[in-house]
């Protein structure tokens, strides 16, 4: 299988580590593409007609987008344990937990447009505000409501890749809430994330360069 990659991308990496932590990783051949709103990757638009990564090519099959497809996908090829609970409550924890993770990273992608990306003319400061306050209250609920002890699920990989996104971006931090940045540090001692790391800038000017999504 071919997994349409972004090295600066919290939900290709977040595929990609589900992946490792469950044992399928060395059936995937990884490539990096850039994608932007701004400069079309046809490869990409090709097998997703959003033009983003994540995507999975599989042989004879249709392609799959979207993190959270894909990797629902490659939990029935397991080599290990499901990331998914059986336990209902659990399970619908582990999605929420899933969906607020890709909520942070979209909102923080929100403040680099408003920030970095967008030519400073046309930046909105009372957007990206917005934007900042949904991190900071996030930030908030996980400190109070997560639970930081059970096992390892599919939400909880969502969460670390984009926590370590947003640092790797210098967007607003985290670092003030104590439990939540010990379990970020805990998690990000693990072999998944060390084979994983985040490197590349932000080009949306350029033709077939681009950011995150």
């Amino acid at each position: 299988m071919r997994l349409l990659y972004q090295t600066h991308s919290p939900f290709a990496r977040k595929a990609l580590v589900f992946a490792h932590e469950i044992g399928i990783s060395n059936k995937l051949v990884v490539e990096h593409h850039e994608t932007s709103p701004t400069a079309r990757n046809d490869d990409v638009f090709f097998h997703n007609p959003l033009g983003k990564v994540p995507v999975l090519i599989r042989p004879g099959l249709p392609s799959l987008f979207d993190s959270s497809i894909i990797c629902a996908y490659f939990d029935t090829l397991r080599d290990g344990a499901s990331l998914y609970p059986l336990d209902p409550e659990a399970r619908w924890q582990a999605l929420q937990l899933e969906a607020l993770a890709q909520g942070l990273a979209e909102a923080g992608i929100a403040v680099r447009w408003e920030t970095v990306r967008r030519p400073e003319a046309l930046r909105f400061e009372n957007l990206r505000d917005g934007y900042v306050a949904k991190l900071e209250s996030s930030y908030a609920w996980l400190e109070q409501h997560m639970d930081f002890g059970a096992d390892l699920d599919v939400g909880q990989v969502a969460l670390a890749t984009a926590l370590d996104w947003i640092e790797f971006r210098n967007l607003p931090s985290f670092r003030e809430f104590s439990l939540l940045s010990r379990w970020f540090d805990a998690f990000s001692s693990r072999p998944s994330m060390k084979a994983t790391p985040l490197s590349g800038d932000t080009v949306d000017a350029a033709p077939a360069a681009g950011g995150e999504r």
